[in-house]
């Protein structure tokens, strides 16, 4: 297999704070990671920090895409080299319809192909996969939506964008388990579909229990600190993360975790203005 995403001697902040440090992580075409570790110990951050996350400002290292470098890439280009990330918690956008949000994003996606009536059948398909109405198409993206809704929004996304690499970072969080087994389907057709790469945030194995893991990787206060296989989550299942604290360097400030609220909605908007302006300018020279 070939290498898809090399991440080489990162570091990262957030303002003055060190969050990341020295970070190396090479993921596989097809490959499935985990990455686990306490709370707070920066493993959100990774994952917005390798989205492209402008809150976070890398210090030291670099990050590859298929060979390209994309440390200094802006979170558009990203994603459309493939690269995909689900929140823990997405972000409630009042005023924008999951329907014109969706299209925003498909038409920055053009090697989709999906327009018309491809896309109203393909949304349609996935929807029905997913057990949601239809009627959620008309509703402001996630405003009102239960956890479970938000995070079947995610995997709508994620079918139908089907990227090369896609971060999840805790979808199995506050699922129900007639939630959690729509998430799980939803992944493994995911994997079905275009037999993409899987980074898994994760505090727990209950959605991993029906995918092939590859690598296993523990975090703890922003360093990786172990590497191994699937069996380590059955480890840390069993004996939780204490000697990977005790052997971990330790530092007076741990890094903060947290997600910084307005990311999700900003690329959200981000991504509908420029598909919108592109349709505009597209009519205007017709």
């Amino acid at each position: 297999m070939g290498k898809l995403l090399d991440i080489r001697g990162l570091s990262a902040s957030a303002g003055e704070k060190p969050i990341l440090h020295n970070i190396d992580l090479t993921i596989g075409e097809g490959e499935i990671h985990v990455l686990m570790g306490p709370n707070g110990a920066g493993k959100s951050t990774l994952g917005q920090v390798i989205m492209g996350n402008p809150e976070y400002a890398v210090t030291a290292g670099s990050i590859a895409l298929e060979g390209e470098d994309i440390t200094e890439k802006a979170v558009d280009a990203r994603s459309r080299a493939g690269l995909f990330m689900s929140f823990q918690t997405p972000t409630e956008v009042p005023g924008v319809p999951l329907n014109s949000f969706l299209r925003a994003i498909v038409a920055q996606h053009g090697e989709l192909q999906l327009k018309g009536k491809r896309y109203k059948k393909r949304v349609s398909q996935i929807m029905e996969q997913l057990e949601m109405d239809e009627a959620y198409l008309n509703r402001e993206l996630n405003v009102g939506f239960s956890g479970g809704e938000k995070k079947k929004v995610e995997m709508l996304q994620l079918l139908l964008l089907q990227p090369k690499l896609a971060i999840l970072d805790e979808t199995d969080s506050g699922l129900d388990v007639d939630a959690l087994s729509v998430v799980s389907r939803a992944i493994s057709a995911y994997r079905d579909a275009c037999a993409g790469s899987l980074l898994i945030i994760t505090h727990q194995k209950r959605l991993l229990e029906h995918l092939a893991v590859s690598h296993t990787h523990v975090m703890v206060n922003g360093r990786i600190v172990e590497n191994g296989d699937a069996s380590l989550v059955d480890d840390i299942n069993a004996n939780g993360f204490e000697r990977f604290i005790k052997a971990a360097p330790n530092r007076a400030n741990a890094p903060d975790d947290a997600q910084p609220a307005h990311f999700d909605a900003t690329a959200a908007v981000a991504h509908m203005e420029a598909a919108l302006a592109a349709a505009d300018a597209g009519k205007a020279g017709a």
